[in-house]
């Protein structure tokens, strides 16, 4: 099953090159890769953003209200976007399994893209009032639920077609597609603050970033529309065992895979949050750096991000998907609080090792999930299975967890909550892992 697009040419086997799945050639490959990179890339470059200008965006929409209540009012839109995300991962996993994965990713980043280009659009507090904070709630909640589809369906996209032995590599593609689109936002956003005054910035620097969004959609539409589904759903399609009810049968068959699934993501949901998008916004307001320095340190961290993410999906095609797992969780458990201690200290220099340090570990996680979670579910249910698992623990607490940093900070008094925060969601990921079976070694399940 796919979209309509019948002028354009669909990715189709080529028997020269029987190293990739159906003899996938070159080219065709080179599509798969760029049609699942683009749509994460998009969305995450909109949350960078969004994290990135937090105190920007505050002021524009939130400007009765005192800083931090203003700050935390702009954490909580941002929240709340993520709610519906569980809703989003039903219903993109409902399409993706029932009638492909390449329909779903092409639908989605068009929505996707085009609520992040709305926010452009919105009046400012002071010209509309209360309507315009509604308004940014409503096109967050809608990009919310069409980026609910993007990362569970590129991974599973990305699975099926990659060589049996090169799933954890292929996978690992996703995550640095995300850490791509928050490094483009944090370059953007470093620039902006240096460019432009606060009046500029606060009037309509802010604006500009959120404009690219169109033509970044519609590229990645376009590269999609040129991708053939997958090879193992296109066989379960001709031989008529497409799941008609994939989340019925999710909850009836699958259920502890679910419950693994959710435990697992964890890590990946709070800790991505904290130390690549919510982290320029605790080191200028509570460890009192400029936005400059701030963005500076995290956008050298990500680049070393990208650079490690792929080799943590080889050493997991390598070594297996639990073990990798298993020490990102061990090593943030022990290893979180001391170095939140060390950003304390002041010293820009120990500061960037401290973010590259948090950035190496966390891609030990972020770089063998995608391949653990797509792994983890048959062919029949794989787009469900992951959508909501990873959905539904980012909601809950990927989402969130700026808000919760900041409001924990505030509560608590202590400047360590969010490290404590982040130890306890790896506990939970680390017992979800041991609990799981390895998934690297064996053949893709129907």
């Amino acid at each position: 099953m796919s979209t309509d697009n019948s002028s354009l040419a669909p990715v189709t086997p080529d028997s020269s090159s029987p190293n990739t799945p159906s003899g996938l050639g070159k080219d065709a490959r080179r599509r798969v890769l760029w049609g699942s990179f683009i749509g994460n890339f998009v969305e995450w470059f909109d949350y960078a953003v969004y994290g990135y200008l937090a105190s920007t965006i505050a002021a524009a929409f939130f400007p009765e209200s005192d800083k931090q209540t203003a700050l935390l009012a702009t954490f909580a839109v941002f929240a709340i976007s993520f709610f519906v995300r569980p809703l989003g991962g039903f219903v993109w996993g409902h399409i993706g399994d029932r009638l492909g994965r390449r329909t779903a990713l092409s639908l989605s980043i068009l929505i996707m893209s085009g609520a992040t280009f709305c926010i452009a659009l919105i009046p400012s507090y002071s010209l509309i009032g209360v309507g315009a904070p509604i308004i940014l709630l409503v096109i967050r909640v809608i990009q919310g639920f069409s980026a609910a589809g993007e990362y569970a369906g590129a991974s599973a996209f990305l699975v099926e077609y990659a060589p049996a032995n090169r799933r954890g590599m292929y996978a690992a593609v996703v995550p640095a597609s995300t850490a791509a689109g928050l490094l483009l936002g944090s370059l953007l956003a470093a620039v902006l603050s240096v460019v432009l005054n606060e009046a500029q910035m606060a009037d309509w620097g802010w604006r500009l970033p959120f404009l690219l969004a169109a033509p970044m959609g519609l590229i990645g539409r376009y590269i999609r529309t040129r991708l053939e589904d997958t090879p193992v759903f296109r066989e379960l399609a001709q031989e008529d065992k497409v799941d008609h009810a994939p989340i019925k049968d999710m909850f009836a068959r699958h259920w502890r895979s679910l419950v693994l699934a959710v435990g697992a993501v964890l890590l990946n949901a709070v800790g991505f949050y904290v130390i690549l998008s919510y982290m320029p916004t605790y080191l200028s307001t509570e460890l009192g750096f400029g936005a400059t320095e701030s963005f500076v340190a995290t956008t050298i961290a990500l680049v070393t991000y990208i650079g490690f993410i792929f080799l943590t999906g080889l050493a997991s095609d390598r070594f297996g998907r639990k073990r990798v797992l298993i020490t990102a969780s061990v090593l943030f458990i022990a290893l979180t609080v001391p170095a939140f201690m060390l950003l304390d200290t002041g010293n820009f220099a120990v500061i960037l090792l401290v973010e590259i340090f948090l950035g190496g570990m966390l891609t030990l996680n972020d770089g063998t999930l995608p391949s653990f979670l797509a792994e983890l579910f048959p062919t029949r249910i794989r787009y469900s299975g992951f959508a909501v698992s990873f959905n539904l623990a980012n909601a809950v607490f990927g989402g969130t967890a700026p808000f919760m940093a900041t409001l924990l900070i505030g509560v608590l008094h202590t400047k360590l909550a969010p490290a404590w925060y982040l130890v306890a969601a790896s506990i939970v990921s680390l017992i979800a892992v041991l609990c799981a079976k390895e998934t690297s070694r064996a053949p893709l399940a129907k």
